[in-house]
């Protein structure tokens, strides 16, 4: 019993919902469908508003129109007479370029041709002039014809000028090379003249030197000469063609002395010239070993001062860092008397050093410093010794207090 009542229960849903489903298919359908055309119309005809009243009649459009066409009219005409000036002006530059062009080509053909094919090129000038004249064209024609035979004639004419220039560029480039080749050959010319005069006024001159010299050499054997007015050691020496050290060498004389007049000197020979440029030449080799054997020394010494400086300069560093009791100087002199002393300390002064003179049973000390800590003392001890502006090597340090 219960079944057969949720079986008609369930039937009943399913019908219902059935039912439901087909109306609700057949309203969305009917939905889809589009209004009647009347309805439509009727729709927009009541939505659209009432027309408005027109604001000008048919006689003020017809008045704007012919103003309109009038005005255009009026533009078209005067463009069309711009069109006819802009045309015959282009006529006339045309005509005069034609013009310039021919004559331009008769100059070249009266210039380039020989005076034998004269009458023959004229003729041809008249008949090329003929065909390029330019006969009357009317105005559709003229603007075309017109610009190709200018062309043609600008084309051939600047041709026709381009070879009359390559032509006079040849011949100038080759007068200008013909020119300079005989302007180089000239300049060779005159060279070569100016080098042999040269070499014959030298060559003259060697001989001339040569003479002089063989005049001037130094006698064979040593002879006495007396000294007369404007006589010098240089003077005779130049005569003598030796050198004036050895001059006054021979005669025990200072390079520099002046000689009195009447005095007598030795003239030395030739063999006595050679040994004393031998003795001075090893002299001059003597002093400049010994200068540069000096210059070394000085050099050292420099060093041993810079190097004393400097180990002085970190000794005193190094007494302030470790803060040393006590001073010391160094004694550089024991003088006899006080005289003396001062003289040691005012050299000492001058050479840069802190000097203090003190009076002991034994003499006078000169003592350079103080400096603080027995370090620095030692250190400024070795850079007095190697400093040559003092020359001393007996310093000492002593206990300052």
């Amino acid at each position: 019993m219960n079944f057969s009542r949720q079986a008609l229960l369930g039937i009943g849903m399913i019908i219902g919902g059935s039912v439901m489903l087909y109306a609700m298919v057949q309203q969305i359908g009917d939905s889809d469908q589009p209004e009647p055309m009347s309805a439509m119309v009727d729709k927009s005809s009541s939505e659209q508003e009432s027309p408005q009243p027109l604001t000008t009649d048919i006689e003020t459009e017809k008045r704007i129109l012919a103003q309109k066409q009038k005005e255009r009219a009026a533009r078209v005409a005067e463009q069309e007479k711009r069109a006819k000036e802009f045309l015959t002006e282009q006529e006339i530059a045309e005509a005069e370029a034609l013009a310039k062009a021919r004559a331009e080509s008769q100059q070249y053909v009266d210039n380039s041709a020989p005076a034998t094919d004269e009458t023959t090129n004229t003729e041809a000038t008249k008949d090329v002039t003929t065909d390029l004249t330019v006969q009357p064209r009317t105005e559709s024609q003229s603007t075309t014809d017109t610009t190709k035979s200018s062309e043609a004639e600008k084309q051939k004419a600047a041709q026709e000028q381009q070879e009359a220039q390559r032509q006079a560029a040849i011949k100038e480039q080759a007068a200008a090379k013909k020119l300079a080749e005989s302007k180089k050959q000239a300049e060779a010319e005159k060279i070569a003249e100016a080098k042999k005069q040269a070499e014959a006024q030298a060559a003259a001159e060697r001989k001339r030197e040569a003479a002089e010299a063989a005049k001037n050499e130094p006698p064979k054997s040593p002879s006495e000469y007396q000294i007369k007015k404007g006589d010098g050691l240089i003077k005779l020496a130049r005569q003598y063609n030796m050198p004036v050290e050895v001059l006054a060498q021979a005669n025990n004389l200072s390079p520099s002395a002046a000689l009195q007049l009447g005095q007598s000197i030795t003239i030395p020979s030739s063999k006595q010239v050679q040994r004393l440029e031998r003795e001075a030449a090893a002299a001059e080799q003597a002093r400049e070993k010994k200068r540069q054997q000096e210059e070394a020394l000085a050099k050292k010494s420099a060093d041993a001062k810079r190097e004393a400086q400097q180990k002085l300069s970190e000794a005193r560093k190094e007494v302030k860092e470790t803060d040393a009791k006590g001073s010391f100087g160094v004694q550089v002199a024991l003088a006899n008397d006080q005289a003396k002393a001062d003289e040691l300390a005012k050299k000492f002064r001058a050479a840069g050093y802190q000097v203090k003179t003190s009076a002991t049973s034994r003499g006078v000390r000169v003592v350079v410093g103080p400096e603080r800590g027995k370090v620095a003392a030692l250190a400024l001890k070795d850079k007095i010794n190697s400093d040559p502006k003092v020359n001393t090597t007996s310093a000492w340090v002593l206990y300052w207090r």
